[in-house]
């Protein structure tokens, strides 16, 4: 069972070893981190859980560290002296990792090998160690604990993952508290982290108060466009932390909120009641109903580039095309298939030029290459599928041009010099001017800004 649930900040300067005199500004802070720590401490749990933003973090999956034995230290922060040892919980580990592979939340273990073959952390890092530093000072012992970083998944799976977290812990009778770690707003101040934005105290309110109405429905409904103006490192471990609570009443407390170094600071704690309906369930279903919308709703480009990938991860097969496309089976083209999921890129593969007997063809192999084939990016699985966004860009042949030539939001660009060349298509979230379309293209193709290059611009019909 879930035995206590914490939202923690991690600024090692509230760590008096580490910020000196200056961590009385955040005294409050320190006072509602000492509060939490009592309060979880005293629900007398045998495994501690721990969220962080600040371990090994992809786009696309989970990890979780699995040496036996887990350490870390402030040493970064000029304190090697302020460390923590504890035993990792690997029968929980294990429990966690089989759920989360039977409902297709992709979790991968890192341990000190997989840390060195692939340049990973297999150590506890700060966002876990400021929470644990006082917890141990709150008289936890030698408590196993175990240190899972988020992903950048969507809300459905991070929620989903919570609840497994839960359902793993009733599986093994074991007393678990879990620890979401996690900065609000870094833009609270210009001389925070980040610039001042309006939404980081928006934000950060909005957060403070749902928290405290336990209105976990309204956590989940935050703006996507406020969570990202913020600039927040908090917001996956809470979804996660609401997850592991699912199905029961919440009893909810703010210990404590400051800014004082531009960074907004929350501790919060949530311990459960009696047995309510799932929201996740909810969720599901609203998930599955807005695919099914988006369905309904294909331009005859999108639809193909799906079916085509569908057939080929469900089948093993290339889908034969319909006779209904039209001219698609009739011009040639350039097309790029870009996949989306959760609002971040999947996989993106295109031609600038054709390469097949017609626009159809060129689709259907591009849709599979951007599933399977895009070297950034672990190959789509089947379970994912429901999530996918596609767009299919129609592209125009190149023509030569003169850098006063492009216009970001109409043109998309080609740089060449000798056998290198990069392509940005046009009207890209982030690219808003000639200078950075032309740095993005050179940095893809590996052309330094001092060398000679052509530029070829063109435009595309773009069909989502």
């Amino acid at each position: 069972m879930i035995t206590y649930a914490a939202l923690t900040p991690h600024p090692p300067i509230i760590i008096p070893e580490v910020g000196g005199e200056r961590a009385q500004e955040a005294n409050l802070t320190i006072r509602g981190m000492q509060a939490m720590a009592r309060d979880l401490v005293m629900s007398e749990p045998e495994t501690v859980i721990f969220l962080t933003p600040h371990g090994n973090v992809f786009s696309d999956c989970i990890t979780c560290l699995t040496e036996p034995r887990l350490h870390g230290s402030l040493a970064a922060f000029g304190r090697s002296d302020v460390s923590s040892t504890h035993d990792n919980d690997l029968e929980l580990v294990k429990e966690i990792g089989n759920l989360a592979e039977q409902y297709g939340i992709n979790m991968i273990g890192i341990d000190k090998n997989t840390s060195s073959r692939y340049n990973l952390n297999a150590s506890l890092d700060h966002g876990i160690l400021v929470p644990l530093y006082y917890l141990e000072k709150a008289g936890l012992g030698g408590n196993p604990i175990v240190a899972i970083s988020i992903g950048m998944l969507g809300n459905v799976q991070l929620y989903q993952l919570g609840q497994l977290i839960q359902e793993a812990a009733q599986r093994l009778g074991r007393r678990t508290a879990l620890v979401a770690s996690g900065d609000m707003s870094h833009r609270l101040k210009d001389e925070g982290p980040y610039d001042f934005h309006p939404d980081g105290s928006r934000f950060d309110l909005a957060v403070k108060e749902l928290l405290a109405q336990g209105d976990v429905e309204g956590l989940l409904a935050i703006p996507a466009r406020l969570i990202e103006n913020a600039g927040q490192c908090g917001y996956p471990s809470i979804i996660i932390m609401m997850g592991a609570v699912d199905g029961w009443s919440l009893q909810t407390q703010v210990y404590s909120y400051q800014g004082p170094f531009g960074v907004g600071y929350l501790t919060a704690g949530i311990t459960t009641g009696e047995p309510t309906a799932s929201i996740l369930e909810k969720m599901l279903r609203q998930q599955a109903q807005s695919a099914e919308a988006r369905r309904q709703n294909e331009s005859p480009p999108v639809k193909w580039a799906r079916q085509t990938l569908e057939s080929y991860l469900q089948g093993g097969k290339m889908a034969e095309s319909p006779g209904d496309l039209g001219y698609l089976l009739q011009e040639r083209a350039g097309v790029f298939v870009s996949l989306k999921k959760n609002g971040q890129l999947r996989g993106c593969i295109g031609t600038f030029q054709p390469v097949y007997d017609n626009i159809a063809e060129e689709i259907r192999h591009n849709a599979i290459a951007a599933g399977v084939r895009d070297p950034r990016f672990s190959p789509v699985n089947a379970g994912e599928l429901p999530d996918l966004v596609y767009s299919v860009d129609i592209l125009t042949p190149p023509e030569p041009a003169r850098r006063e030539d492009l216009e970001p939001r109409r043109y998309g660009v080609i740089v060449r010099s000798g056998s290198r060349s990069g392509l940005l298509l046009p009207d890209l979230e982030g690219v808003d001017t000639v200078d950075q379309q032309l740095d993005i293209a050179l940095q893809k193709a590996g052309i330094s800004a001092g060398e000679q290059y052509s530029i070829q611009r063109f435009e595309v019909k773009r069909f989502t």
